[in-house]
């Protein structure tokens, strides 16, 4: 069976290469070509024909194919893509002042069933390895023939559900002699697994840990996030408190603003007591609406009123601009209606 190119970092190419009595410094030409987003071995033009060849008889380079793009008025693009083995994914590009950033899936689908959510709407299909999360951060970047600066894993999938891959591709992408992105570029958005998070301390990566918070009581968080019946929030909030003192990173939570859920004047002075002795920013999020789901967002006067009881505490707080509202951007939305058309 074929491995994927994508899948390797550049000491397990070498490794490989060594192996099979082939240069070693072929290696790092290999590596190079495939960190450019390269599709297929014959674009590899300092390559001999006799080893590409032989890398045919072993790997494949592209895993993933475009289904469908769509453009947001704001310049966000959505993309739909198809895996090799027929799996839909998505991933977005938002584009900012400071470079382009891209949001990329880690699972197809998910398991954790928070009920404002369209991702998991169908369960967990499977992990991506951590050649397909990297493949769609290439793919993207191939499609604009532009450099990818940022990269949110915030798609499709809980990251640390799929802790190792997730790990794998952090460092394939941050790799010196690779893409090269920056791991202060990189956030990675979690609905609160402890266990992972701790793992995750010990590594002191230099990422953005997010953190899904989206309620300041647990009776609220149970009904909106399931996973809260096994990490609740005070816990939660004991290692979020540490993960900032080991890594020395802020930890930024993330609070989804739904209209008359979690919205109110309470709210905000509960979050704000909850969390005035943790290094944290608060991302204030009017969600997307998803069709299935009966909720709505706050409206900006509420948004508003929320960051400065947050601020008044002496908490951080910014409220997130809305992308791609108008392309069904939120996570899940674009493969839901892709599987609901399949489907008739």
């Amino acid at each position: 069976m074929l491995e994927s190119l994508r899948n390797y970092s550049l000491e397990a190419l070498e490794t490989w290469f060594q192996e099979h009595n082939i240069p070693k410094f072929r290696a790092k030409q290999v590596f190079d070509w495939i960190s450019k987003g390269v599709t297929a071995f014959d674009e590899m033009n300092n390559v001999p024909a006799d080893l590409k060849n032989q890398l045919k008889e072993h790997f494949f380079i592209n895993n993933m194919m475009i289904s469908d793009v769509m453009t947001s008025s704001d310049g966000t693009r959505k993309y739909l893509m198809t895996l090799n083995d027929g799996n839909i994914i998505e991933c977005v590009l938002m584009r900012y002042k400071h470079g382009n950033s891209i949001c990329v899936s880690s699972q197809v689908g998910c398991k954790m069933g928070c009920s404002f959510c369209a991702s998991t709407l169908y369960g967990l299909e499977r992990n991506l390895d951590a050649g397909e999360i990297i493949g769609q951060v290439m793919t993207v970047s191939r499609d604009i023939q532009e450099r990818i600066s940022n990269i949110v894993l915030m798609g499709s999938g809980e990251p640390l559900d799929n802790y190792h891959e997730v790990l794998k591709f952090m460092r394939l992408v941050n790799h010196p002699k690779g893409m090269n992105i920056g791991m202060r570029n990189i956030t990675l958005s979690t609905c609160g697994l402890i266990p992972k998070i701790e793992a995750l301390m010990e590594e002191k990566l230099q990422i953005t840990l997010a953190v899904s918070l989206h309620a300041a009581e647990d009776e609220v968080r149970d009904a909106l996030m399931p996973v809260n019946k096994s990490y609740a929030i005070r816990p939660l909030l004991e290692v979020c408190k540490r993960y900032a003192e080991v890594t020395g990173r802020r930890v930024t939570f993330e609070y989804a603003l739904i209209a008359g859920k979690n919205d109110q004047r309470t709210e905000a002075e509960r979050l704000a007591i909850l969390l005035r002795n943790i290094h944290c920013h608060v991302n204030l999020i009017p969600i997307n609406p998803v069709v299935e789901r009966s909720f709505k967002a706050s409206d900006q006067a509420q948004a508003k009123q929320f960051q400065n009881i947050l601020k008044q505490h002496g908490i951080e707080a910014t409220i997130r601009r809305e992308l791609g509202s108008d392309i069904d951007a939120a996570c899940g939305q674009l493969r839901n209606k892709h599987i609901n058309r399949a489907s008739k």
